[in-house]
């Protein structure tokens, strides 16, 4: 019966991490969620970054990401910082976020 149960919570926790890294726009709003800013990661539109430099989209490509921009970016705490532009990558069938940095 205890297998049974940590099986099913195995499961369940792996339904989860799938569904939130399915499309690029979810697994950007999961990495804003987990990096401490819930009510942006709900609220903010999301944007795909059509400013980058023609070197940049060609390494971006080569690496299979793409670079996108929060609309109303949540400010960081301790730099007063905006939190604005991110890659997400996609590998397989599943989407990666991470912040890119404003340069």
């Amino acid at each position: 019966m205890k297998k049974r149960t940590e099986i099913k919570i195995f499961l369940s926790i792996a339904i989860i991490f799938i569904a939130l890294h399915l499309s690029p726009q979810l697994a950007l709003r999961t990495h804003v969620f987990f990096m401490g800013y819930p009510i942006k990661a709900i609220v903010t539109e999301i944007e795909e970054d059509k400013l980058v430099s023609k070197d940049d989209k060609e390494e971006f490509e080569r690496a299979n990401k793409k670079v996108y921009l929060l609309t109303d970016p949540p400010v960081e705490k301790a730099t007063q910082g905006e939190l604005r532009r991110y890659t997400v990558k996609k590998v397989w069938l599943l989407y990666f976020a991470e912040f890119l940095g404003e340069g």
